[in-house]
């Protein structure tokens, strides 16, 4: 099975949330989404640590392009525990998942 070359794209993703915090009602819902788009990230930044791409990803889950496209956009798609271990894998992880006490 041949690996892709990994060539990742540029986002600055500072500038993106700056610009997007001028629109009304985008910080209540980005607040919302807190969780998923935390997960999200970890997961972009496993699969760019192993430098592969979403198509290498997926064809080490078993699964489609769409499919991991789908699980790193965060937000409508929440992914079950197996679906993030079968990932976690793919990418060459263990997953912690952490319950901490909210402050105050």
């Amino acid at each position: 099975m041949a690996e892709l070359e990994h060539r990742p794209v540029v986002h600055d993703h500072a500038a993106f949330l700056a610009r997007a915090r001028r629109r009304r009602g985008f910080q209540k819902a980005y607040d919302a989404l807190e969780t998923e788009y935390h997960v999200a990230n970890e997961l972009i930044a496993a699969r760019a640590r192993a430098g592969l791409t979403q198509e290498a990803v997926a064809q080490r889950m078993g699964t489609t392009k769409s499919a991991v496209s789908r699980l790193e956009s965060g937000g409508k798609h929440t992914p079950s525990v197996g679906t993030l271990q079968r990932y976690a894998n793919a990418v060459g992880c263990e997953i912690k998942i952490e319950l901490v006490p909210k402050a105050g």
